[in-house]
């Protein structure tokens, strides 16, 4: 029986950490979040109690790619089969995974056989149209590195064995934990995170006496515990609903791109990711607060998720004001 998760309306503080998830859910194309800090201070908890607020999709019953209905890019699926919804999912990569796990294996024997491919989906195909987790990311290793950034960068992932190939969908949000103690990341795969938070442990007494009651509370008695913050965690999740129908409507003012525009200049951030990152950003922030129009404290702090692992220059300090 599977352990009744954290309630991610629980956690104590790091508040720049969960607003960084949330917008992610709200906007998937945001790319990801990458969360740095020392251990124990939730990073692993936050990603895992995640998946109880996530939104639901509709989905092809019984299909191992997460086939949206009317998405016709496999072909192989029974038109007829009946559609049902289901929640966003998290699937965590483990840092010792195989790349047969990560990418699926082709069965050769009967594709020679029977002249037919016959594929075994991994964690890429289960990831598709949610959440993959890799927990001690800079521990990867680098084939699984490449991998990732490929499948990334295409929304695709490709499995070839003796000449014979399968390809299906692979679009997902990537969630990144790791502690800088214990190495950095390749620049490459640093740049494919959307957002990236440092966290720290709380220093405030009465929070780390909240941390302890909390957890003694849940592992007491998680179910119980998940029943107390039932409420809340409703709550956070008609608001992410609501700020992901409000999101298509919400705009932003021509000076507000060229402050992000000034602003990723003025930092010496390579090429345009940060400037689409940070412009995207903003917007999930406008939804998340029920609004249709960006405002500049919306830019000024989706700057300070989206930009900081993209400096080549000062460190962070303030952004450009719009004018």
């Amino acid at each position: 029986m599977e352990l009744q998760p954290y309630p991610f309306a629980a956690i104590v503080g790091q508040a720049q950490m969960k607003l960084a998830l949330i917008l992610n859910v709200i906007n998937p194309q945001i790319s990801g979040v990458l969360i740095r800090g020392e251990k124990g201070t939730a990073k692993s908890t936050a990603v895992r109690a995640l998946a109880d607020i996530l939104p639901e999709i509709d989905v092809i019953a019984g299909d191992s790619f997460q086939t949206a209905p009317g998405d016709h890019w496999r072909g192989s699926y029974d038109m007829t089969a009946p559609v049902t919804r289901r929640k966003v999912r998290v699937v965590e990569l483990p840092v010792g995974a195989t790349e047969d796990r990560l990418v699926g294996t082709l069965d050769l024997e009967h594709a020679l056989k029977h002249g037919e491919k016959r594929f075994e989906p991994g964690l890429l195909a289960a990831a598709h149209r949610g959440i993959l987790y890799v927990d001690e990311v800079n521990l990867l290793d680098d084939h699984l590195v490449d991998v990732l950034l490929d499948a990334a960068a295409m929304g695709v992932n490709t499995v070839e064995r003796e000449g014979v190939s399968f390809a299906h969908p692979a679009r997902f949000t990537l969630v990144g934990t790791m502690n800088p103690e214990e190495g950095e990341l390749r620049p490459q795969l640093l740049d494919r995170f959307g957002l990236c938070v440092t966290v720290a442990g709380i220093s405030g007494t009465d929070e780390r006496v909240a941390i302890m009651e909390r957890r003694l509370a849940y592992e007491a008695d998680p179910a119980a515990f998940a029943r107390q913050w039932a409420d809340e965690s409703q709550r956070l999740r008609e608001q992410i609903a609501a700020a992901i129908a409000l999101y298509p409507q919400v705009t932003a003012e021509r000076a507000h791109l060229r402050a992000i525009a000034a602003q990723c200049q003025e930092l010496g951030v390579d090429g345009h990711r940060a400037d689409i990152i940070t412009l995207k950003t903003a917007k999930a922030l406008a939804a998340w607060h029920g609004r249709t129009q960006v405002e500049a404290d919306d830019v000024r702090a989706a700057s300070e998720l989206a930009l900081p692992h993209r400096m080549r220059r000062l460190p962070f300090e303030a952004v450009a004001e719009v004018r």
